[in-house]
């Protein structure tokens, strides 16, 4: 037996029953399936320190009705885990149920239990902390040589871990949980009684959406947690709305339902009609949500933004064509930036076309200015930041694309092309050429400060 213990106090991972403030953001399911991550990654942090200290697993009690017993198997005592659990933490774990009325007796009793073994010092950790290192663990065991009591603090006020060398009922007497003010109150009352506390290493837990987001925004500059149990599922997790703006849409819009069609049950798709007078909102299913706007693309994409959910928003033009997998693509370079999009190409081989198709790629790498066409989906945080898209008559993708150069905001390429319509591009390579000029210098125009009345007139609608 060795000198140091490690209790991982977790809930039965029973959809309905853990990680409740996450609901309804998460299904129940999907908050079991986060809670079971978060043990993959406590397990996997574990074995890194095994050499140094037992592990034991108190877990709450199943009850007979909830089919915890599939996941815990027969636990009781300190035998190994037969169950999910066990497989996760592995035989060399000792397992046991949590005893008392109330978190903090559960607490106490659980180090009380492990200590009577004869143990020098306990640690017991939470589960909801993903991002804890064996080199965290490892301090709180060296500030408990010193200290009667250690503490790890969570970023939102409370604490994912607590250690000492003998039970103390004083830290968890008189003291509610789930507030920010945890750790002030238990350090404060162990002073009161002559304890001496030493704070361990800060760490972020996860009960809420906002923590959800804040990992998410981690993982992008912390590689290493993408690779985590926790960061593969929230990134396959992130739940995109898909906006589409729709104007006398009727000739194409059939097209990108049949796309929208394959993915409608794993996203939100919502049109926007901007008062259609040709028909365009009978020809949408009613399996897509429609709301009614006024005209104007910016203030049609703005309104349904509003009223999604989505943690990423698509803002997708009606005359697209969607590559395979777009959701994935999608995900896949969120996972590293906050706003992307898609390349774009044209089924027409004229040369010209070939040409805007090269050019309007290489803006999005070389200048970082991105057009909506091409599928612009931006975390949903950044985009409400941002204002929304500014309600011009015209370029208010430019000019959005424009704020996000200015904030610093690098744009990430999905390896896939949006397919769109060349139908602003007249018949003929010399009007081809023509009209690219001419859009050119609709933009020059635009950064100069031209009348936007003048260049909407200039723009015209091909619709």
């Amino acid at each position: 037996m060795r000198k140091k213990a490690l209790i991982i106090f977790t809930r039965v991972p029973v959809p309905g029953k853990t990680k409740t403030r996450l609901m309804p953001y998460f299904t129940p399911e999907q908050c079991a399936k986060l809670h079971c991550c978060f043990l993959k990654d406590i397990a996997a942090t574990c074995k890194e320190g095994q050499a140094e200290a037992d592990l034991y697993v108190c877990y709450s009690e199943p009850a007979d009705d909830d089919g915890e017993e599939s996941f815990f198997g027969r636990t009781a005592g300190y035998q190994g885990g037969s169950g999910r659990l066990g497989k996760i933490f592995g035989e060399c774990a000792g397992y046991f149920p949590q005893e008392g009325e109330n978190l903090g007796q559960r607490m106490y009793r659980a180090i009380e239990k492990v200590l009577e073994r004869g143990y020098e010092s306990c640690l017991l950790m939470g589960t909801d902390v993903p991002e804890v290192q064996w080199g965290d663990i490892r301090l709180a065991y060296k500030i408990l040589e010193r200290k009667d009591v250690v503490l790890s603090p969570t970023a939102d006020g409370g604490y994912y871990l607590v250690g000492m060398k003998a039970a103390r009922k004083e830290v968890f007497e008189k003291q509610t949980y789930g507030h920010g003010s945890v750790l002030y109150h238990t350090v404060c009352g162990l002073k009161s009684k002559g304890l001496s506390a030493g704070l361990g290493k800060e760490r972020y837990d996860i009960d809420t959406r906002e923590d959800i987001e804040s990992f998410r925004d981690r993982m992008r500059s912390c590689k290493s947690l993408q690779k985590t149990e926790t960061g593969k599922y929230l990134m396959r997790t992130g739940k995109i709305s898909v906006i589409v703006p729709v104007y006398n849409e009727k000739k194409t819009v059939g097209r990108l339902l049949e796309d929208l069609e394959k993915i409608k049950e794993r996203c939100e798709i919502i049109f926007v009609d901007g008062g259609s007078t040709d028909g365009t909102p009978e020809e949408i299913s009613p399996d897509f949500r429609l709301l009614c706007s006024k005209k104007g693309r910016a203030a049609q994409m703005n309104l349904g933004a509003k009223e999604s959910s989505g943690d990423i928003l698509f803002f997708l033009h009606c005359d697209s064509e969607l590559p395979e997998r777009p959701l994935e693509q999608i995900r896949y370079v969120m996972k590293d930036y906050r706003v992307g999009c898609f390349g774009i190409a044209f089924h027409s081989r004229n040369f010209f076309m070939y040409t805007c198709r090269v050019i309007s790629n290489h803006r999005i790498k070389d200048r970082n200015v991105v057009f909506g066409d091409q599928g612009i989906f931006i975390d949903r945080r950044l985009f409400f930041e941002m204002g929304m898209f500014p309600e011009l008559p015209v370029m208010e993708d430019y000019e959005f694309s424009l704020g996000l150069k200015g904030r610093g905001e690098k744009i990430g390429i999905a390896k896939k092309r949006i397919y769109t319509s060349d139908r602003r591009f007249p018949a003929g390579t010399i009007p081809k050429l023509k009209e690219m000029w001419k859009m050119n210098r609709l933009r020059k125009k635009y950064r100069d400060g031209a009348d936007i009345k003048e260049i909407a007139r200039l723009y015209k609608d091909v619709r």
